[in-house]
């Protein structure tokens, strides 16, 4: 797997690093969270745009990017609109949504653009053009709120968005039982193996707790923590995070005989 960098944070060696989640409704909002975020262990702020109550409004969009950018100062920003189907609070036409990752992608602001790979639908290649023409990450996301998925076909989907170009893959899906998290970590391992860039996976909630610090030892790449609120089910508060992390790095005095 090759790592890749932005803003001098290598993602895909070491621990996963850890994204928090800027949820605000208005600028004002986002900026305090975005006090909150600089306030714990985060290696990138991940910004929610489906929370911004003005999405739809371009000119409030980018001063609001523009505003928390300058809050965040060097600190990596993965810019997510995330849909209802996927778990997300907005609805939104697919012509539309393209055109809002066009415009993310284009706006200057953000490091990293989330796409929903089954969103996109056709437009993916052309959406990850438009993210690699304006120098920025394409990562290339799918989730599942409902089940999780037989392994097999959660490690195709995470090559399959490999191959189609993403910069990063990430899968989110929800376990009914133990053996579910087990199958989201057997199928982080192969994918990992087997992907040209770095994959992100969690199982949600708290019976998948366990997926969101395990990821250097089955490969998954970046996990979610929380500063202000948590974006989705299960996510852990980043301070708690990062301690946990330590603990959990292989070669540390944790694991010693």
């Amino acid at each position: 797997m090759e790592p890749v960098t932005v803003r001098g944070l290598t993602i895909g060696t070491g621990r996963p690093k850890i994204a928090v989640p800027v949820l605000g409704e208005t600028q004002e909002a986002l900026l305090a969270e975005a006090e909150q975020v600089k306030a714990v262990p985060a290696d990138l702020a991940e910004w929610r745009v489906d929370w911004f109550a003005r999405w739809s409004d371009r000119t409030a969009l980018l001063e609001a990017g523009t505003a928390l950018r300058a809050a965040l100062g060097e600190l990596p920003i993965l810019a997510t609109f995330r849909t209802a189907k996927e778990g997300g609070r907005r609805e939104i036409p697919q012509k539309d949504y393209v055109n809002l990752i066009r415009a993310l992608a284009s706006s200057g602001l953000a490091d990293m653009v989330d796409i929903e790979a089954f969103t996109a639908g056709e437009a993916i290649s052309s959406l990850i053009g438009s993210c690699h023409r304006a120098g920025v990450l394409a990562l290339l996301s799918s989730h599942d709120f409902e089940r999780t998925p037989e392994e097999s076909e959660m490690v195709r989907r995470l090559t399959w968005m490999d191959g189609l170009g993403a910069d990063i893959s990430k899968l989110a899906v929800m376990p009914r039982s133990r053996s579910d998290v087990l199958a989201l970590l057997s199928a982080t391992g192969r994918a990992a193996e087997q992907a040209r860039r770095p994959v992100v996976t969690m199982s949600m909630g708290g019976l998948g707790a366990v997926s969101r610090l395990a990821g250097e030892v089955f490969g998954s790449a970046i996990t979610f923590g929380s500063a202000a609120r948590a974006s989705a089910p299960g996510q852990i508060p980043a301070g708690q995070l990062a301690e946990i992390l330590a603990l959990l790095e292989p070669g540390e005095p944790f694991f010693a005989g």
